[in-house]
């Protein structure tokens, strides 16, 4: 092939703003200087592990079988170390034909830029045919896409002659380059105008964190590059509003049963750990966090201040959108161009040792759904701490996999469950339904329950983790328990009965390979309360420990509390909380906060003390303190300041 190689190289910039003082998380802690060169410092440190743990990790040698994927060769490429070793064990992966599309295809484009100037002939020669004969799926979902078309932008950056006899779809790279930009750019400005449609995953995160550090680090267009780097800024502060000393709270699009039940489990963590010293150091790195030390990026310090601040309680709101409707979409479902979908609601309250969140149920994304859950911190290691609490509705149906996925009605639930097997059992804990409603106020909770007779699953279920601890089935109805530093107390509407987790045993007889790997680590003792009325709900009230002079007195100040609820016609409930105020809902009915209905019109893309935008903007506005940083996505541009920006 005559391919004219063009490189873009990365570079790393580290910005150094308005110097602060310490800032405690915890009063306990030992202080974190908050130093702009500080935070830099610590991350540059951070970054050199994640590299040298990620060259060590190649060895083409080994025995019984050699050691080593693309993310590691990628950065023994680009550090230098082991270089002989990465492009033998380059070639022994490249050898047969490649699987795993856009996961086969980002790894090979991270090797292509980080061994720039190191890759050899024969190297460039098999994976320009790669390229050529190999057809790496785009995929059906947001983060696929994300992933697909950011590394086909950057193979067509790097032999932009190229012909479509050169590529494995017919278009030249001039036309994929294209089409790859125009797809890009038009994510971007749908997610900073509307939010994510796989919104906040503990999990998929990175896979937006991926091709964003692929763009940021390597992209020769400045524009794009530009974009890319904000990019990468506004995911990581969707995450560091929203996270306890690392754990992602909240309501999740997307999350795997093992991320459930032990939060720590998941990507988000180790990214809190990379990003900003939160947690424990992997023992592994994970991709999305050696692209990021591979591609140069820096966050700006904002970041970590942000993420460390938790002096006071705060409400984060946060407006983000369902997967794209195929069918089934509902009068509340609009148009972004031409596809459909409905507002989803967030709200998290975020204290410095808990975080309670959710959005308002229904069906917001297929498959994964969290609607709402509770994280504590914990002193235990996150990938070890089950350190969570919430319920669910568990739905199946060929409703949801049409409303969602373009196949026949008769067949959409078994293709579902052969990729995520526990869609269709009766007791996975992550699931949308189309029969709750959900409403927050500060640290309380109402979820209410109006089942249709008939439905696959007819229950509830309630989460206790193993790491509760001082259960009480009090006679007044509620249940209360402690999680760490956090006091739960839990009000069902209706009687349920106690089973295992995974009672139906799907996940310990190994069904679904990576869904229940190791699940006698992370997947024995919790258990759950299960109902099976039809109509029904429950209250939720939390508080933290430090609060109250003991348990008893928490569990005294509950069960004082004004609470009335009825399941007969419409399920419905007043409650009091902790504060005074007083939270109504009716099912089908707009929930009221002290008489005053819930303005849903008007909620906001981001409303927090750190960052305030409206839909639309394409905008995000960082602030801490007297510190200001502003994406500008409207003009591909940065601003950093120590004023307020009008």
């Amino acid at each position: 092939m005559n391919f004219q190689q063009v490189f873009f190289r990365a570079t790393l910039v580290a910005f150094t703003l308005a110097p602060t003082g310490n800032l405690l998380a915890d009063p306990a802690e030992e202080p974190v200087s908050l130093k702009s060169a500080e935070i830099t410092r610590r991350y540059l440190e951070r970054r050199d592990i994640v590299l040298s743990k990620s060259a060590a990790t190649v060895n083409p040698d080994a025995q019984p079988r050699p050691r080593g994927n693309y993310m590691g060769i990628a950065a023994c490429l680009q550090t230098g170390q082991n270089v002989d070793g990465a492009l033998k064990r380059l070639g022994q992966l490249m050898e047969p034909m490649p699987k795993r599309n856009m996961f086969w295809a980002y790894p090979m484009v991270t090797v292509m830029m980080a061994g720039r100037g190191t890759l050899d002939e024969k190297s460039w020669d098999r994976i320009q045919e790669l390229w050529k004969i190999y057809w790496p799926n785009r995929g059906d979902t947001e983060n696929h896409w994300a992933m697909s078309y950011a590394t086909r932008y950057l193979v067509a950056q790097t032999w932009p002659a190229a012909g479509p006899e050169d590529w494995f779809n017919g278009q030249s790279s001039a036309e994929n380059l294209a089409i790859a930009k125009s797809y890009i750019e038009h994510w971007m400005k749908i997610t900073t105008s509307y939010g994510q449609g796989e919104y906040d995953s503990p999990n998929y995160i990175e896979e937006y964190i991926i091709p964003m550090a692929l763009l940021a680090g390597w992209a020769e267009d400045p524009e794009l590059r530009q974009k890319a780097h904000m990019m990468l800024d506004y995911l990581i502060f969707d995450y560091a509003v929203e996270q306890v000393k690392g754990s992602y709270g909240g309501a999740h699009s997307r999350v795997y049963p093992k991320q459930i039940m032990v939060p720590g489990n998941a990507y988000s963590s180790t990214l809190g750990w990379f990003a900003f010293g939160l947690g424990d150091t992997p023992a592994a790195p994970r991709a999305g966090n050696i692209l990021l030390a591979l591609s140069g990026y820096v966050p700006p310090p904002i970041l970590e201040r942000v993420a460390r601040d938790r002096e006071e309680p705060y409400v984060e709101r946060e407006l983000k959108r369902t997967r794209w409707r195929m069918r089934n979409a509902g009068p509340l479902s609009f148009t972004i161009h031409d596809k459909r979908t409905i507002p989803v609601y967030k709200y998290s309250y975020i204290d410095r040792e808990f975080a309670l969140g959710s959005t308002q149920g229904g069906l917001l994304q297929p498959i994964q759904q969290q609607t709402w859950s509770l994280k504590w911190s914990t002193d235990q290691p996150l990938a070890e701490a089950a350190n969570t609490f919430f319920a669910v509705h568990p739905y199946s149906s060929s409703f949801e996999g049409t409303m969602f996925f373009g196949n026949d009605v008769d067949t959409v639930t078994d293709l579902i469950a052969r990729s995520k097997v526990d869609y269709d059992s009766a007791d996975k804990l992550a699931s949308g339904s189309p029969y709750e409603e959900v409403f927050q106020h500060g640290t309380a909770l109402i979820a209410l329950y109006d089942i249709e007779p008939g439905t696959r699953f007819p229950h509830t279920t309630a989460f206790f983790s193993r790491d509760l601890i001082d259960i009480d089935e009090h006679d007044s109805g509620w249940i209360f328990a402690q999680g760490g530093p956090t006091y739960i107390a839990y009000r069902p509407f209706a009687p349920g009965v106690w089973k295992p987790n995974d009672w139906t045993g799907l996940l310990a007889g190994g069904a679904g390979g990576f869904i229940s790997a190791n699940v006698d680590q992370w997947g024995s003792g919790h258990k759950c309360l299960v109902s099976e009325s039809l109509k029904n709900g429950y209250v939720v009230q939390v508080a933290a420990v430090r609060d109250y002079d003991s348990f008893a007195d928490f569990k005294t100040a509950v069960r004082a509390l004004p609470l009335k609820f009825s399941t007969n016609g419409a399920p419905e409930a007043t409650f009091t909380s902790l504060d005074g105020t007083v939270l109504h809902a009716r099912y089908g009915d707009t929930p009221t906060v002290n008489n005053e209905p819930i303005d849903y019109y008007n909620w906001p893309l981001y409303d927090s003390p750190f960052a305030y935008e409206e839909k639309g903007s394409q905008r995000l506005e960082i602030r801490q303190g007297g510190e200001r940083y502003l994406l500008d996505f409207t003009r591909s541009s940065t601003l950093k300041t120590v004023d307020p920006i009008h």
